[in-house]
């Protein structure tokens, strides 16, 4: 997903001529999929290689490792990172909170037995921009003893008072790709103020105190050229209430993705997440003429459109392909590679 676009001779890539002087968002897919014990991590890694590079998987040292077997839960996910079986290097981990006196500890057997097989590294319960940046900078020290020529990126869990508070400077820190809300530490850490019932749907989306989060995160992620990232759905056995979730995290809040805990969830919330057929295929036709035109204003059905409305397409066409949507073989050779 994050390999260099293919650079044509027609009229420069989208990247590259649409968002000069601007940060684009990052090319990241829909779903980040969590899974802590080695059998779940397996089994993830195996429906990756199925269906492609369409979901992260964040192997989690954090809640997923046994309390006294920290170092070793961590060996075992460096091992799995840096194995062959993760085909697409879309494998990322969530260390211990600054609180823990394990967290180096994570980042140091991480970085040691998996490197640049990292996608990133999840930075849980941050009380404020102080904490992600202590633990970005211990991160940038380890890359440089280990020799790491690009900076593994963070993602920075939203789930205290301190973070919301701080939500704008910790979405500033560089190095920072994704600002993850995490909705039930977040309602416990309010004592009894928030029900319980707004863990789950439809609270969730109506409560004042999650909605102000919960759009305070997106627009701080989104200000900032960041990938909000949308919270669980604890409808395990239920895929129209999950694809219902994704599809008001998306359409309703701005999240660009959402986490998953299991695998029947992922495939819901990549289809609510997909833009819409029609949509998609408008995109890459403008795309595709804007490109022949060298990025000039282009007529496409009796519509004029220009640089602002293209780097709404290619946003949009991004996203179709980030969650495996079926694209025109022209846009698919020019924008992603080979069409497969």
């Amino acid at each position: 997903m994050n390999a260099s676009p293919p650079r044509t001779a027609r009229g420069g890539h989208p990247r590259d001529v649409l968002f000069a002087g601007e940060k684009p968002f990052p090319a990241l897919p829909a779903v980040d999929h969590y899974a802590g014990a080695e059998k779940f991590l397996r089994k993830a890694f195996a429906l990756q290689q199925e269906l492609g590079p369409v979901f992260d998987i964040t192997g989690d040292c954090e809640d997923g490792a046994p309390a006294g077997g920290e170092s070793e839960h961590a060996a075992m996910l460096a091992a799995l990172i840096a194995s062959p079986g993760n085909r697409h290097g879309r494998v990322g981990a969530r260390i211990h909170d600054i609180t823990h006196p394990h967290w180096r500890r994570d980042l140091e057997i991480l970085l040691a037995g998996a490197g640049a097989r990292l996608a990133f590294i999840t930075l849980p319960k941050a009380r404020g921009a102080a904490d992600a940046a202590a633990q970005i900078a211990a991160l940038r020290e380890l890359e440089v003893r280990h020799g790491l020529k690009t900076p593994i990126p963070a993602h920075v869990l939203i789930e205290t008072h301190g973070a919301l508070r701080e939500v704008w400077q910790i979405a500033a820190l560089p190095g920072v790709e994704s600002l993850d809300f995490g909705l039930m530490d977040f309602v416990s850490a309010h004592g009894g103020a928030i029900p319980g019932t707004a863990m789950d749907s439809p609270e969730q989306f109506r409560h004042p105190l999650i909605v102000r989060a919960k759009t305070e995160i997106a627009a701080a992620a989104l200000a900032n050229g960041l990938a909000p990232t949308h919270n669980v759905s604890t409808r395990i056995d239920d895929p129209e209430a999950v694809a219902s979730d994704a599809r008001r995290a998306r359409l309703e809040f701005g999240y660009l993705r959402m986490w998953s805990i299991h695998p029947a969830q992922i495939r819901p919330i990549l289809a609510a997440m997909q833009p819409g057929h029609d949509e998609a295929e408008a995109a890459a036709a403008i795309l595709i003429a804007a490109q022949d035109a060298s990025w000039g204003p282009i007529r496409h059905h009796g519509r004029l459109h220009d640089r602002a409305s293209y780097r709404y397409y290619w946003t949009l066409l991004e996203r179709a392909h980030s969650t495996g949507m079926a694209l025109p073989g022209d846009a698919v050779q020019r924008f992603f590679g080979p069409a497969r």
